[in-house]
């Protein structure tokens, strides 16, 4: 399977920390996958208007074609001012809500308290949950103190969180592959 591990944001260093950690754990599963990392800030984004998709840049039309033709997705998304930042919002709107159609989903988000958790829940999930994804119940919230001051990940718990998301994300990339759709 192709998994996309989407870098939700255009700066820091903590989500893209997750999922290089998260990326070591799939590799270690006992079927192969394509894994591909996404840093938004390695693309030139327009704001998403509603236009053809064809009358995007082409660094968007890349985006959104990688977006659409992956099997599976792990997203990580930092929390800023309580929210998503706006940067994958954008991305969501770009692309077809049948594209990620009962396709798995694990999420990772970091953010500077620890109540900022609640993001995935009132925002993330209900973004997915319109694209149908099969989103898997168990995220991995991380807070600022996770990680070092070079911005490393230093907290056994969270890489043991990580390790059985991915457990729990594998099944789900399996039983998805059983869905037969008509798109």
């Amino acid at each position: 399977m192709k998994i996309l591990l989407l870098n939700g944001t255009i700066v820091g260093k903590k989500t893209r920390t997750l999922l290089d950690e998260i990326d070591k754990y799939i590799q270690m599963l006992p079927e192969s996958h394509e894994t591909k990392i996404i840093d938004l800030e390695n693309y030139e984004l327009q704001f998403v208007d509603g236009r053809p998709t064809d009358e995007y840049n082409e660094d968007m039309q890349q985006l959104i074609k990688e977006v659409e033709n992956a099997n599976a997705y792990v997203i990580a998304a930092p929390i800023f001012q309580g929210s998503i930042p706006g940067t994958l919002k954008n991305v969501f709107d770009a692309v077809s809500p049948l594209a990620m159609r009962y396709k798995p989903v694990s999420i990772v988000a970091n953010g500077g308290t620890l109540q900022h958790h609640l993001v995935i829940e009132n925002q993330l999930k209900p973004i997915l949950n319109y694209f149908r994804c099969m989103v898997t119940p168990n995220y991995v919230y991380t807070h600022t103190n996770h990680f070092s001051t070079q911005g490393e990940l230093i907290d056994e718990d969270v890489r043991n969180r990580l390790q059985e998301m991915i457990k729990v994300f594998n099944q789900y990339m399996q039983m998805s592959q059983e869905i037969e759709l008509d798109k």
